[in-house]
């Protein structure tokens, strides 16, 4: 499960500011509008067909909708631009997005595994009420919708390299892999088993600490100033190699900032140059990298002489 790859390709070409915050409004909708409408359905599905483990599908898919809220939020926030307080701008506040939308999903998992560990060992397994047939319709639409809406918001989150859409697309994807797993515990009720309905609860919350782990592992590992990658900063280095007059380069540091990178680099140039001649040479790798770079928001270059 990766959902750090937006460095796979470094000169991929982001839309423009216009075209992301229409892209931002259509992800946002589907999914808000999308989670709504199948929690509710699982909700009925769950009460009427006499499910815990769909019930608990349905909080989850409840939590969808906030946290989707949440990275739209969040998706905003970080597009606003550079102020006085803020001179470096506002990216990581979708780290902080997806933050929270973390800590949703482990409260969210405590919950559902919590009900379902208190059924399969303090419950009456004689009362446990076998599932109806809605209950496992509403299993197998739900795995065909949060797939369908995993990768729907995945593409999208590539195209504006977004780690907060990403983020949720994830969330969308063990959405429906707990749907998996109230399918199975809902079946194996239904042929016997009743307890097995209870047991999908806990798989569910299994899923779900999976996956908050993961999104929480990445938002933490942006927000400390981590490496772009060797891989990114080898593809980088070759690029201000091929600049005209760069002699070699002698120091290369990148650092994620949200979605974007911030790069430090040290260059060697003729040592004859003119002070002004060395800074030309400089500013055209400048230039050059920002505009082949799109996720470069800024770079820093200190010219050295060429011995």
């Amino acid at each position: 499960m990766e959902q750090n790859d937006s460095k796979q390709n470094p000169s991929k070409q982001k839309p423009d500011k216009e075209e992301q915050e229409k892209i931002i409004r259509k992800v946002s909708a589907a999914g808000i509008f999308g989670n709504i409408i199948l929690s509710v359905f699982k909700l009925f599905a769950g009460i009427y067909g006499r499910s815990g483990a769909m019930i608990s599908d349905a909080v989850h898919s409840f939590s969808d909708v906030i946290a989707t809220f949440i990275a739209y939020l969040g998706v905003r926030l970080s597009m606003r631009p550079a102020d006085r307080e803020h001179p470096y701008g506002h990216e990581r506040l979708e780290c902080v997005a997806a933050l929270i939308l973390g800590i949703v999903l482990v409260v969210t998992g405590l919950g559902i595994g919590k009900t379902g560990l208190t059924n399969i060992f303090f419950g009456n397994k004689e009362d446990i009420a076998v599932p109806g047939m809605i209950a496992l319709v509403a299993a197998i639409v739900s795995i065909a919708t949060k797939e369908a809406m995993f990768w729907y918001t995945r593409y999208y989150a590539e195209v504006i390299d977004s780690p907060a859409f990403k983020a949720d697309a994830w969330h969308h994807r063990s959405d429906a892999l707990s749907s998996v797993g109230s399918l199975i515990g809902i079946g194996g009720a239904m042929l016997g088993y009743p307890v097995m309905d209870s047991v999908a609860s806990v798989v569910i919350c299994l899923f779900i600490f999976k996956v908050s782990f993961d999104i929480l592992k990445d938002a933490i590992s942006k927000m400390l100033d981590t490496s772009s990658g060797e891989e990114y900063e080898n593809s980088l280095r070759e690029f201000v190699l091929k600049q005209s007059d760069v002699g070699r380069v002698d120091l290369l540091r990148t650092r994620t900032f949200g979605s974007k990178i911030y790069v430090d680099i040290e260059i060697a140039v003729d040592g004859n140059k003119t002070l002004r001649e060395a800074h030309d040479v400089a500013e055209r790798v400048h230039e050059e990298v920002e505009k082949n770079f799109s996720e470069v928001k800024h770079i820093m270059i200190h010219v050295n002489p060429m011995e």
